[in-house]
């Protein structure tokens, strides 16, 4: 069951993923934990690799990047004003896949 904390949004975490899975494919969850555990650390260890870039493509779901930002010569720390150099450094980026993105993009009622 997902957790809900005063002035936020529910969270859902690995293991509510595991009983969903579990639920699903009629397993212990201790098996569907391991089976979503072991997704989750593939996909951080390949995204570790990432020399420079990377991609993880996920059919029907979306798209896992590793991006190189750009270096900020003149950034400037917003509390005390003082600009600073931000060199350039890696970044994650996720895009949905068309189902997702078309649910996502559908009006509020």
């Amino acid at each position: 069951m997902e957790k809900v904390h005063k002035d936020r949004k529910p969270t859902f975490t690995k293991k509510d993923i595991a009983k969903r899975i579990a639920e699903a494919q009629q397993v212990n969850l201790d098996v569907a934990s391991l089976w979503v555990d072991s997704v989750i650390t593939a996909m951080r260890e390949t995204m570790l690799t990432a020399n420079p870039e990377l991609r993880i493509e996920i059919r029907d779901f979306g798209v896992f990047e590793v991006k190189l930002t750009k270096s900020k010569p003149k950034a400037r720390n917003p509390q005390t004003g003082e600009i600073i150099f931000v060199p350039p450094h890696k970044k994650t980026h996720f895009k949905p896949g068309k189902l997702l993105k078309a649910y996502l993009s559908l009006p509020i009622e």
